[in-house]
């Protein structure tokens, strides 16, 4: 387990025009960029958004395809009730089911059907084309495997 940083002391904390916080802008402006660019040519070529697709990726890479609730919603960096509005969308379009879970009355799993597979597969050239286009250009192997060790700093994977 991982210590939290202590927290600074006010002498620490930075001037807004320091030059570490234009880092955090140019992380800030990055992120928003380049997120804004893959939802709107994964939703031009596919009719996914962005969210949708992580969703069913998520869903695809886990055993049996398939996922609690809580579990899907911490993968996809969702809220619990933004993931439910998003899941009832899916199944709406035939792309996921719910199932109850046999070893809990109370849970949920969310199950990706073979329409939804078919519907990421066919997404994923568009989405990791966007991602080299995007990103993964900008940086030779050697400083993205850095940058993964820096962000890995701030947001370990669980």
């Amino acid at each position: 387990m991982t210590a939290e940083p202590p927290e600074p002391a006010q002498r620490d904390v930075p001037h807004p025009r320091d030059w570490r916080v234009g880092v955090w802008r140019a992380f800030l402006r990055a992120h928003a960029v380049v997120v804004g660019d893959l939802e709107r040519e994964l939703a031009e070529s596919t009719g996914l958004s962005l969210a949708w697709y992580d969703v069913l990726l998520q869903l695809a890479e886990a055993p049996q395809r398939r996922l609690r609730m809580a579990e899907l919603a911490d993968r996809a960096l969702l809220s619990r009730s933004g993931l439910t509005r998003l899941v009832d969308r899916l199944q709406a379009e035939g792309l996921v089911r719910r199932e109850p879970s046999p070893d809990d009355a109370r849970g949920t799993y969310t199950i990706l059907t073979d329409a939804g597979y078919r519907r990421l597969r066919d997404a994923a050239p568009v989405h990791l084309a966007g991602v080299q286009r995007h990103w993964l250009q900008y940086f030779d192997d050697p400083e993205l495997r850095q940058l993964g060790e820096l962000l890995g700093r701030v947001a370990p994977e669980r």
